[in-house]
């Protein structure tokens, strides 16, 4: 299944220009790229695999069957060969980390969502540092102790997965980009030309889950910019279309045994 095209009008359509790319001498590398909000770049490959993170600002990073929204605190680890397309939902400093494929920390998953620590931030300021693409044995060091470091950050499980069926991409992508819109199965039914009862069939077998447990996955991603950038829960809550924030914040401890503040807390 190929990527749909990010909604917003795409004014890059690839990362960086070839000759960027890690070698065995340089296992990783980093040019950084700051991009305004609603920039997009279009689905796309590496040879090589790819840590998606953004000193400020937040992103939405897509692959055929998943989608993430990323704030800081946050980065999205994507193995070579995975086709993912990103779009910027506010303006951010990008500053994606390419790692060689033979040294990939995470050889068995396609994509996996790490918390970013203090280290690692600091170790991806450090690396920006340095000249693209020269060997050097302070290169040497810093890409050693960051696939040490990557190995060790805790993951979060932030994923919404995405359909097949094209009337429910219709649907899903529609919440991603309104995830407080207030209407139900049947009224999302009269605008994609499918039943109710076909619709709730469909989420149960292409997502295996029903249509309220994923558009709570794609409200809790939409909390995670909302409250990393200090916006009240209680607002937070009016957003994502809660009745209250303390529903809102009894759905979110009963999802991750947490508070969303805690959760979402810099690392």
């Amino acid at each position: 299944m190929s990527i749909p095209a990010p909604v917003p009008v795409v004014r890059h359509t690839m990362p960086y220009p070839d000759g960027f790319e890690p070698t065995p001498e340089r296992p990783i590398t980093l040019i950084a790229r700051d991009l305004d909000r609603r920039d997009a770049m279009l689905p796309h490959t590496h040879g090589w695999g790819q840590l998606t993170h953004s000193i400020d600002g937040v992103l939405r990073v897509a692959t055929a069957d998943s989608t993430w929204i990323v704030p800081p605190s946050r980065a999205v680890w994507i193995a070579p060969g995975v086709e993912h397309a990103v779009t910027v939902l506010q303006a951010t400093r990008l500053r994606p980390v390419r790692i060689l494929a033979e040294r990939a920390p995470f050889p068995a998953e396609a994509c996996r969502v790490l918390e970013v620590s203090t280290l690692l931030r600091e170790l991806i300021l450090a690396l920006e540092q340095l000249p693209p693409l020269a060997p050097s044995p302070r290169a040497t060091m810093l890409s050693e102790l960051m696939l040490d470091e990557l190995a060790r950050c805790e993951t979060r499980p932030i994923r919404v997965p995405l359909p097949r069926d094209k009337r429910l991409q219709t649907l899903c992508a529609r919440l991603v980009d309104t995830p407080g819109a207030p209407l139900t199965l049947a009224g999302w039914a009269g605008q994609v030309g499918a039943s109710e009862r076909t619709l709730a069939r469909l989420f149960e077998k292409e997502l295996g889950m029903s249509f309220g447990q994923w558009r709570q996955q794609v409200r809790l991603a939409h909390a995670a910019p909302m409250i990393a950038g200090g916006m009240p829960l209680a607002r937070v809550a009016e957003e994502l279309g809660y009745a209250s924030q303390s529903a809102f914040s009894q759905m979110f401890r009963k999802t991750f045994g947490t508070t969303p503040t805690a959760f979402f807390s810099e690392p």
